[in-house]
């Protein structure tokens, strides 16, 4: 997913709010408080943020998403199975979360009912990092499920990670390796239920309507999806 690069000030805002947030959460006091320790008018706070702190929480997952990225983009992978750089990546994306109370009141926000779509719209934005930065060139309905699926290993890894007090998160870590793997039993699964020749007057239509799938253009105006043009 393309996103524009922020205005440096706003990056200032989000450094100044981040201490506040452990205490108060991504709050319009913890905006105002921010836009006081760096002295920037709250009326030019706002038009780089008119949402306030919700903004500024938006932002924050998304530095995490290219941070992670940059650390792949470094990252020798090269011994590493497909699935090995997958749980690689989603380690490296909790190192680049930053403060842990931070990242576990953005999770209270975006569970708010009113905000819970733009949450999953972040979480799915960590998937397709992953996947882009992997070098995924799918072009078709695997470019949805794949992502579906990680967004949902990605999520629950999130909550665990929250919660856990082992040395190194070194619970999570095993927890990542036990999600993965529940991934590729689920993928096998579906090969062979696809490979079943009596399954196949049910699967082969949903696999030629799969193909008519296209995975969205990169733009900074894309939508999630379009149809392939008939033949």
């Amino acid at each position: 997913m393309y996103h524009p690069a922020p205005d440096p000030r706003t990056r200032e805002l989000l450094a100044a709010i981040v201490p506040h947030v452990v205490f108060d959460g991504w709050s319009e006091q913890a905006f105002r408080a921010a836009c006081s320790d760096i002295e920037m008018p709250l009326d030019e706070a706002r038009l780089l943020c008119p949402r306030g702190a919700v903004d500024l929480a938006v932002l924050f997952h998304r530095e995490g998403d290219q941070r992670m990225v940059d650390m792949l983009d470094t990252a020798d992978l090269s011994q590493m199975r497909f699935r090995e750089k997958v749980a690689h990546a989603i380690r490296l994306r909790l190192q680049a979360a930053g403060d842990k109370e931070a990242v576990r009141r953005g999770t209270s926000l975006f569970a708010l009912p009113h905000m819970a779509a733009e949450g999953s719209g972040l979480i799915w934005g960590t998937a397709d990092a992953i996947w882009t930065a992997l070098g995924d060139t799918s072009e078709d309905a695997n470019w949805y499920t794949k992502r579906a699926t990680l967004s949902a290993v990605y999520g629950s890894v999130v909550l665990f990670w929250l919660g856990d007090t082992s040395p190194d998160d070194m619970d999570t870590d095993a927890f990542i390796d036990r999600r993965i793997a529940d991934v590729m039993r689920f993928e096998k699964v579906k090969a062979a239920v696809n490979d079943n020749p009596l399954l196949k007057p049910l699967t082969v239509p949903l696999g030629k309507l799969a193909g008519r799938v296209r995975a969205p253009r990169r733009a900074a105006d894309d939508l999630p999806g379009r149809w392939a043009a008939p033949r």
